[in-house]
């Protein structure tokens, strides 16, 4: 089953008509930056078996994520939740929402998404392994190559140690 993409216009027009618009992006993201109209039902939460509806087979609805990516990666895991729902997938995500010129509620003081602080930490260690393996001492490199052993872990294992410690940090209490 083929699952169509609209643009962000098509979608204002559809959800002003009574369509649902859902974000399966994760809270935190949610929380910094979201479309106004949407509602929040995580993929995570998806993959939890957490569902809206009941939902009729005249009733629309849309999925957006960020970019698209992931909307378009689970499409049928989305259609599933909503069975048996007309599934439209928001072509470009947010992204494209916001290039679009369509309203947005943004909060900046949340703060960043997680994954995000994630690959920020990381690529920072990483950078300084190496220029400290350059200029102090050689030993400095395996901190690089510890901070990538551990995206490896948590890319096979799905347990990312550096998320955790990252979620546990005052800034990220709310």
């Amino acid at each position: 089953m083929t699952i169509e993409t609209i643009s962000p216009a098509q979608a204002k027009i559809l959800v002003a008509q009574g369509a649902a618009l859902i974000d399966i992006r994760e809270r935190d993201e949610h929380a910094r930056e979201n479309i106004p109209e949407a509602h929040l039902l995580s993929l995570s939460a998806i993959e939890n078996g957490d569902r809206l509806g009941p939902f009729d087979p005249f009733d629309t609805v849309i999925f957006h994520c960020q970019s698209g990516m992931r909307t378009t990666q689970n499409a049928q895991k989305l259609a599933d939740a909503v069975d048996p729902a007309k599934v439209l997938l928001l072509a470009g995500g947010l992204d494209a929402w916001k290039k679009d010129g369509q309203e947005i509620l943004a909060d900046k003081s949340q703060p960043l998404p997680l994954m995000r602080q994630v690959q920020i930490a990381a690529g920072t260690l990483v950078l300084a392994g190496v220029v400290l393996g350059f200029a102090v001492n050689p030993a400095f490199f395996l901190l690089s190559g510890f901070v990538g052993a551990g995206l490896v872990f948590a890319g096979i294992s799905g347990f990312c140690g550096m998320a955790r410690l990252l979620e546990k940090m005052p800034w990220n209490k709310r």
